[in-house]
């Protein structure tokens, strides 16, 4: 199987259907690849120059074969565009709508089949295209003033939705991560999502693959993708279509099947790959995974001793020999850490009771009026370094940590992060903060997550942000 590569860092690109100004589609995508590195060669009969740049009537007058051409032209037209193209390129990207996904099927199939033919490798048709920040390539038809575009990251977005990929996009950035590379592949006439995986598997610069698909064309190469990819990279997929209302829908937003929601479910839960239930996990997930997968993923290939990383996506083990699933509370504010001991009971996570001797030593370093349990309440009087001591005294007993700051208390300040920076680096243990909102809670946030502690708006999302690390 071919390499992906040309797609994703082509050297070259030439836009069929590019416009002289932002109000049509073809504008727009033509002025989002004014900052791409390679060459770009601009198509339409109509204009010698567009935006500065030489524009040649047809692709039968390229003066060079490209790696990548984009056609934006209405959907009949594209098979005879794709005609033209075979020797002048190695990869097409169909952005153009009107295929299967509103019963064009024959249409979609002849496309499929003159790819085929003639060695071009299609993407979409009915689909967003590319976003490589590492390459200044951004093939998508949404003005930069309406989408915002992540900086450069390890976060890559596989979906089948355009619509779903612009909110991945703009939640990625909400939460301060960069991406790596970004596809929406549409209806999925040739290159699909099992191929793209394949690719990203070996993408140096990707370590978390975060993925939305309605449908799937081979479910045997899907299943075997996915899981060589959850191997190597973590990899969250979120699945619509999960009844028969979304099936429907999924069918006339691509063309493709969605099939049974409980036989995908029933298989991803068997080979191990991971599964968001809905949009809020799936980007708590990937936060959590961005800031700290990679760095677990070391300690998994040179562990410590006593080893406490088990298997390939992120399962933690402490001495014992137990998969790491114990969950330590700490926070200032008892409701909350309620709230967050609620949700880790209800997705599996075990806040099992302190062991006498470390409630001794927790007595003989706290003030006698802190909560000594677990959750563990530093109360209304806690300091930024009650939370690194807390951690230290505890470091043994559990698999992972649950923070809780609520910063309208004075001895909550904006050192808090350096406060624990030492000794969060020395325990190599997951560790997540919900931060109340207001004062410097948004300072506090951009601190900690600079040192790799993903930060929460609610306990429930830290709960299953830290799940995500340990499942």
């Amino acid at each position: 199987m071919r390499s992906l590569d040309a797609l994703f860092n082509p050297g070259s690109i030439a836009l069929v259907g590019a416009a002289h100004e932002e109000i049509k589609l073809g504008g727009t995508i033509l002025r989002n690849l004014l900052s791409f590195r390679g060459k770009v060669y601009p198509i339409n009969p109509k204009y010698r120059e567009l935006m500065g740049i030489r524009a040649y009537p047809s692709v039968l007058d390229l003066p060079e074969p490209v790696d990548l051409m984009i056609i934006m032209r209405p959907g009949p037209e594209v098979p005879d565009i794709l005609r033209h193209a075979a020797g002048r390129t190695k990869y097409a990207v169909v952005m153009s709508s009107g295929f299967a996904e509103i019963g064009e099927t024959a249409l979609q199939d002849e496309v499929k089949n003159i790819g085929r033919d003639s060695g071009i490798r299609i993407l979409g048709p009915n689909c967003m295209g590319l976003y490589n920040p590492w390459q200044k390539l951004d093939t998508f038809f949404l003005p930069k003033k309406r989408l915002g575009r992540p900086k450069k990251g390890n976060v890559a977005i596989v979906s089948q939705s355009g619509a779903i990929l612009s909110c991945l996009l703009g939640a990625v950035q909400q939460v301060r991560r960069g991406v790596s590379k970004a596809v929406g592949y549409g209806n999925a006439a040739d290159i699909d999502e099992s191929e793209i995986y394949e690719y990203l598997s070996e993408d140096r610069r990707t370590d978390v693959v975060v993925s939305y698909i309605e449908s799937v064309g081979d479910g045997r190469r899907f299943v075997e993708k996915a899981r060589a990819l959850s191997e190597k990279k973590e990899l969250i997929i979120l699945k619509s279509g999960k009844g028969s209302s979304g099936q429907a829908a999924a069918f006339s937003h691509t063309g493709r099947l969605a099939g049974r929601y409980e036989v995908f479910h029933s298989i991803v839960r068997q080979t191990g790959i991971r599964e968001a239930m809905d949009f809020d996990e799936l980007m708590d997930a990937a936060k959590a995974l961005s800031l700290q997968g990679t760095a677990q993923r070391s300690v998994q290939e040179n562990p410590p001793s006593p080893p406490f990383v088990k298997g390939g996506m992120g399962e933690f083990e402490a001495a014992s020999g137990q998969i790491g699933r114990r969950i330590c509370i700490v926070t200032n504010g008892g409701g909350s850490g309620v709230l967050a001991a609620d949700e880790c009971m209800r997705q599996g996570l075990e806040v099992i009771n302190l062991e006498d001797g470390a409630r001794e030593r927790l007595r003989q370093t706290f003030p006698h009026f802190y909560g000594i349990n677990n959750p563990l309440d530093l109360t209304a009087q806690v300091k930024d370094r009650d939370y690194a001591v807390a951690m230290e005294e505890l470091r043994e007993d559990y698999d992972a940590f649950l923070l809780i700051a609520l910063p309208n208390v004075l001895g909550i300040t904006e050192g808090l992060a350096e406060a624990i920076r030492e000794t969060f680096r020395r325990l190599q243990k997951p560790a997540v903060f919900y931060i109340g909102q207001g004062g410097i809670s948004r300072r506090l946030t951009a601190s900690l997550e600079r040192m790799g502690i993903p930060v929460y708006p609610s306990p429930e999302r830290a709960v299953r942000g830290l799940k995500a690390l340990l499942k």
